[in-house]
This record gives structure tokens, C-alpha cells and sequence, in this order.
């Protein structure tokens, strides 16, 4: 399952075909005039509090203890709803999969038990440090990575390596990204700025309108197929919705590689690709322990924001998502539409 290894040219050496390639009709996120028109309002109301900018000290042992309470309340119940979705079923018993085998095999690492999360595995820092060997990593002036712990050892290469690192709020929990710039963390607070409670300490928080190129983005995944690249995650949706953020503000396009880490068990071959919704975040590259795959994908990434496949339950609980359905209705003078209603997950409630 395994494809030859091979140095990416400038323009990231991956088939262009498919980056035109229609899909069904959808109402997207995607007019370019409309980001001139938001203000910095957004980062204000998603700011954190922390010792850098001058306002209160952050409570790091409050902070972590809500973390978890919520990442618990999260999980259970997750696993309640997952038998309940019947079109979503499939992908369900593909990460029950690979979750059981994981704790069964012993490959899974702390936090554990690793269902219902992007598992952490035995091997993660090696999968990093071939993620570190990519010429599109070494390249990359920022990086988006995911929040989630076997991708930690990739923020501290990003970091460490004089990178700009773009990251999110645990399940999207400020409501947006938060940045944090190499050049004004010391060698002493880098391994810190890797963690949740650091990214609240030491990272900027911004908003839609903020001007920024993002190089590559690292994703976590719980199966991943390396002949077509197409990814499953721990199906809360907030990566789809975070890609489409970056896609409305511009910061990537089609041509931003996609990067994953994940253990050799992780690989799969049944996934179906005609059974993707068109949110779905596919990958170019796999990183392994033992390997790197230079995925066959044809799958076209999305494109924006899929207004018709966000619940009302989710948008109303995402401010920056409700504020930003808000100014484009305001611009346009046409209502988006809404997606079909879901049980939303404790975590993801904004006050």
C-alpha cells in the first residue's frame, strides 16, 4: 500500500486535475469581496486572557481541569450518538475499528482509552520526524496543526524551527485560531506553547479578517486510505469547518498540501470515496513511523464553508460561525441556508 518516496518539485509535485473537478451544486463560503468587510470585532471577542498581553493571569490548572471535563462530556457523548447515525454508520465502524485494535494491540498512548479522539500512538514523534523530512514542511513559513496530542511533537518541530504556527481552540472552544510566532517564545517556553493551556498563555488569537498564508496544514486522523487520501477523523466535524474557515479567508487554496500522522495501523483500504461528503478534508501525504505515502487522491477538496450541512444547533453555538453567517446575509440580502439538526456535543457550547 505503500507509494515510492519521491522529492516534491516547488509547486508541491502534486496531479493538478482534480482541482477543477465540479461537485454537486452547494452554497458555499466563498465570496472574496466580502472579507474586506469584517472588522477586527471578531479577534476581539475570541481573545483569551494570559500573562502576555498585560490582562489577567490565565488559571493554567483551571483551564486544563475544564478541558477535560468538557473533552469528557464531549466523548460520552459522542459514543451515545454514534449508533443513532444511521447515514453516518459506515464511518463509524471504521474508527470503532481502529480504535479497539489500537487498545487491543497496545500501540495506543496516553490519552487513553484513545475512542472517540485523534488517538494517540506508540511512534507518534517518529511520524513526526518524518513529517519534519518533507521538503513541503521545511519550506513552510506557517503551519496549521491540529490541537490534538499525537500531532504535539509536530507543533514543537513547527515552533522550533523558527515557524510561524497557526492552531486551534480545542473543538473550535474561543471559536477561532490562535497564532503563535517562534521569534518571541524562548527555548524555555516552546514545549509549553505546544500544549492547550499554552496556546491560551502565549498565542495571538485572530479573526477572519487577519492577512495570513498558510504553507501546509497537519491533520489529525483516526483512518486514513493511502491509495485515494481519504481521511476519517473523530467525527465532530471541526476540521472540515476550520479548512473551510482558512478557504474563505484566503490564507489556502487547492494547492496547500494536506499532511496526516498516523500509525501503520491506521491505514485502511474501505473507505468509500463515493460515499464522502463534500466537506470532507482529503490528504496528500501520510506520515508513519516507518514511512511516508504520497497519496493517489483525486478527491477534490472543499471548497468553503457547506452553509447547508451546518446544523443550527452547531452555528448557534459557534460565534464566530453565527457572526459570520450573519454579516454575509447582511451583504448579500439573501438568507443561507441551514443543515439538517444534530445533538450537539457539550464541548462545543459557547457562552
Amino acid at each position: 500500500m505503500e507509494a515510492s518516496l519521491t522529492r516534491l518539485s516547488p509547486s508541491c509535485g502534486f496531479k493538478q486535475s482534480f482541482l477543477n473537478k465540479p461537485r454537486k451544486t452547494q452554497h458555499t463560503l466563498h465570496p472574496v469581496s466580502m472579507r474586506k468587510n469584517l472588522t477586527n470585532d471578531t479577534s476581539k471577542t475570541l481573545s483569551v486572557n494570559n500573562t502576555r498581553g498585560g490582562g489577567e493571569v490565565l488559571d493554567e490548572q483551571a483551564f486544563e481541569r475544564e478541558r477535560l471535563r468538557l473533552d469528557a462530556e464531549a466523548r460520552e457523548s459522542m459514543a451515545e450518538e454514534a449508533e443513532n447515525q444511521v447515514d453516518k454508520s459506515w464511518k463509524w465502524k471504521i474508527r470503532k475499528r481502529v480504535w479497539d485494535l489500537m487498545e487491543a494491540t497496545n500501540i495506543a498512548q496516553f490519552p487513553r482509552p484513545v475512542h472517540h479522539r485523534i488517538p494517540n500512538f506508540i511512534g507518534a514523534s517518529s511520524a513526526a520526524s518524518k513529517l519534519g523530512e518533507l521538503e513541503v514542511f521545511r519550506d513552510a513559513l506557517c503551519v496549521k496543526v491540529n490541537p490534538d496530542s499525537p500531532q504535539k511533537q509536530v507543533r514543537f518541530l513547527t515552533l522550533s524551527g523558527g515557524k510561524k504556527l497557526l492552531t486551534p481552540q480545542p473543538r473550535l472552544r474561543t471559536g477561532f485560531f490562535s497564532v503563535l510566532e517562534s521569534s518571541l517564545l524562548s527555548p524555555n517556553t516552546i514545549n509549553e506553547a505546544c500544549t492547550s493551556v499554552g496556546v491560551a498563555k502565549y498565542g495571538r488569537p485572530i479573526g477572519l479578517d487577519e492577512k495570513i498564508k498558510v504553507d501546509l496544514i497537519v491533520i489529525g486522523s483516526v483512518a486514513v486510505d493511502p491509495k485515494t487520501g481519504a481521511r476519517l477523523g473523530k467525527g465532530e466535524g471541526f476540521a472540515e469547518l476550520e479548512y473551510g474557515m482558512l478557504r474563505y479567508m484566503g490564507a489556502i487554496d487547492d494547492s496547500t498540501p494536506v499532511v496526516t500522522s498516523v500509525h501503520d495501523e491506521q491505514l485502511v483500504d474501505d473507505i468509500p470515496v463515493e460515499k464522502l461528503l463534500i466537506h470532507d478534508v482529503p490528504v496528500d501525504i501520510i506520515c508513519t513511523p516507518s514511512k511516508i505515502i504520497f497519496t493517489n487522491m483525486s478527491i477534490p477538496k472543499p471548497q468553503g464553508i457547506y452553509w447547508d450541512r451546518l446544523s443550527p444547533e452547531k452555528l448557534s453555538q459557534i460565534r464566530v460561525l453565527r457572526e459570520l453567517k450573519s454579516r454575509i446575509e447582511r451583504e448579500t440580502r439573501q438568507k443561507l441556508p441551514c443543515g439538517p439538526s444534530e445533538k450537539l456535543p457539550p464541548t462545543a457550547r459557547r457562552r
